[in-house]
């Protein structure tokens, strides 16, 4: 079984923003999210700001919504042209362009944030990523993260229930060795000049096995997730980093 195989996300784009549609369970977490990245940035107004990966658009209108000038990317064209389509039945002004998080298409030191959720697991190098994010970043830019721990329990609850269970996901999105240990990227980022880092859990699951059942078939019956910022990094976290001013 191929792995990592992010042809689910181009057989999606057709149903990007439909609510019954798998990949909308992403829209549903950009609020708790927000919640986190507000907490470091309280006033997104006239931001430059870039989201990779950005997929049909939404964290890219969100941030519209908030006042942002939102630029996106992403490798699959027919997200592209989904997002595209959307933004301008939404009324959004978004700059969406086809590229790869490893070679973005921008100035040096043009953003004020970069947004990149769901995505440094997938990418065909993270560090690569990282950097570039580095580059196009303003001295003081903001990048706003989350991604997948490399962890017994992430390939337990990622894999094994999400893939293979329940199937609120298909078989093959993920691959374990992709994942990412917090100690890693931040590692990476300080070498890169990234300072304030600040990491936390991303619990879409609760703690359990029984936590996990529960919640998933909550979130089948009502459409809603009980998700939370917590400390435990086991299986997603979530953070941010400062590019030093100096840089």
């Amino acid at each position: 079984m191929k792995k990592n195989n992010l042809e689910f996300y181009d057989r999606s784009a057709a149903q990007w923003w439909q609510p019954d549609a798998k990949v909308y369970a992403l829209h549903r977490l950009n609020p708790l999210r927000f919640q986190y990245f507000d907490r470091h940035l309280t006033n997104w107004q006239g931001l430059r700001v870039l989201d990779v990966g950005c997929g049909g658009g939404f964290s890219c209108e969100f941030l519209a919504a908030r006042g942002a000038k939102v630029f996106g990317i992403d490798r699959s064209q027919s997200c592209i042209a989904t997002a595209k389509a959307h933004a301008a039945t939404s009324g959004f002004e978004i700059d969406y362009q086809y590229g790869y998080a490893e070679d973005l298409p921008y100035a040096d030191r043009y953003f004020d944030v970069v947004v990149c959720v769901d995505v440094l697991e997938h990418v065909t190098n993270w560090q690569q990523t990282v950097t570039e994010i580095h580059r196009v970043l303003q001295p003081g830019g903001t990048f706003c993260f989350d991604t997948i721990n490399r962890t017994v329990q992430s390939q337990l609850m990622m894999i094994w229930f999400l893939e293979g269970v329940v199937k609120a996901i298909d078989r093959g999105i993920h691959d374990w060795e992709k994942f990412i240990k917090p100690e890693e990227l931040t590692s990476l980022m300080q070498q890169q000049s990234f300072t304030n880092i600040d990491i936390k859990g991303f619990s879409l699951f609760g703690s359990s096995p029984w936590d996990a059942i529960a919640t998933f078939w909550h979130y089948k019956r009502t459409g809603s997730l009980r998700a939370s910022i917590t400390d435990n990094t086991s299986v997603m976290y979530i953070g941010k980093a400062e590019k030093t001013a100096r840089s």
